[in-house]
């Protein structure tokens, strides 16, 4: 038990900190336990591959807040008027529980209109929502032919599903259609899957939509878009690359509430056979608690914010312009690489790095540099 008095996590008195730890444990004997994973640990701090938290610090050029919304006025007014409405913080329990509150309902409500879906299915988590596409909807006889820079979620769920997958090369829609008619050349019966992202997190760049949705017609395909790197930035009022399609009964589409709109969580948008049945055997929907009610009415509030203040993407539109005029983006080193960011300045995959306008610009404001401010 913790000494009352004792939970600040900053400057912990000892004796807190010892209420906590494992008694009855000789540490030489936890030392052999852990000799596997103490040994992978050396061996990715040799390849300076080692991997730690830190506090925040400095000027934000590696965030996907691309809007400026997760601290924004806005979201926090929305916040304070949801919690006056009593809408509670925490769900509870699953939704097939009792965890489902009006506030998700609403809010998947005005997703699937806003992007012209039959209807939408929040999760708490974008990763958590690709997992239980690729783990739950294909099946046993179907192929999932996958873009190779997919993210990982993706390879996630394929490794959970019961599909067999094939990777693509990366943007090569001539190639994906040639897998394809050897796939039904060679006996393949089920459904193909076709998975992409709209704007790809490593290189910037997108693939060929309306190619892609005419492969998927001829071949009795559906085609799911991550859109998480467009979602709010990209397309007709921040709708996504994939906006023009919507709404076809053999697209499923996948955007993120984490990156341009500020809050946390993914939908999955598309017919409505597809929201009932991830509600009825997908697993990372059943036995998850459900996302925070609280979180969700102000989502609802980023939805809207982000659809009607074209302001905020001009805004970041003149950041990313200015970013690569001063030629900011260049020598930054993040996880991620710019939406649009321009080919001639990309840095491959392989490289393991790369650099973004969009990211640069993301906050560059926070600099006070008035050029920035004046972009």
């Amino acid at each position: 038990m913790i000494t009352p008095g004792f939970g600040k996590v900053a400057g912990c008195p000892k004796r807190a900190l010892s209420a906590i730890e494992p008694r009855n444990v000789k540490r030489s004997e936890q030392s052999v336990a852990y000799d596997g994973i103490q040994l992978q640990l050396r061996e990715l701090k040799d390849r300076d591959r080692l991997r730690s938290l830190r506090e925040r610090a400095g000027v934000d050029f590696t965030s996907n807040d691309y809007l400026g919304l997760a601290e924004s006025e806005e979201l926090r007014s929305a916040a304070a008027d949801a919690v006056t409405r009593g809408v509670p913080v925490g769900a509870g329990g699953s939704r097939l529980l009792r965890g489902n509150h009006a506030e998700h309902e609403a809010l998947e409500a005005e997703a699937a209109a806003c992007f012209g879906a039959e209807a939408a299915l929040y999760f708490g988590a974008g990763y958590t929502a690709n997992v239980a596409i690729f783990s739950t909807l294909p099946q046993r006889d179907d192929m999932v032919f996958h873009d190779e820079l997919v993210h990982a979620s993706v390879h996630e769920g394929m490794r959970h599903g019961r599909a067999e997958r094939q990777s693509i090369p990366h943007n090569d829609t001539e190639a994906l259609e040639t897998r394809l008619r050897q796939w039904r050349k060679a006996g393949g019966r089920g459904r193909p899957w076709i998975a992409v992202e709209s704007v790809y997190s490593m290189d910037g760049d997108s693939p060929n939509l309306a190619d892609l949705i005419a492969v998927a017609d001829r071949h009795d395909a559906t085609l799911v878009i991550d859109e998480a790197h467009a979602t709010g930035v990209k397309g007709p009022d921040g709708r996504g690359l994939a906006a023009a399609f919507e709404g076809r009964d053999n697209v499923i589409t996948l955007h993120t509430c984490g990156k341009a709109l500020g809050t946390s969580g993914g939908f999955v948008l598309g017919p409505k056979v597809i929201r009932d049945f991830l509600i009825n055997r997908a697993r990372p929907f059943i036995f998850a608690t459900a996302p925070s009610p609280l979180i969700a009415a102000v989502t609802r509030a980023a939805l809207r914010i982000a659809r009607t203040r074209p302001e905020r993407r001009e805004r970041l539109a003149s950041l990313v312009a200015y970013a690569d005029r001063e030629g900011i983006a260049g020598p930054l080193r993040t996880d991620l690489l710019a939406v649009a960011y321009p080919p001639h300045h990309r840095r491959r995959r392989s490289q393991g790095r790369g650099a973004g306008r969009q990211l640069a610009a993301t906050r560059l404001r926070c600099a006070g540099d008035p050029a920035a401010d004046g972009a």
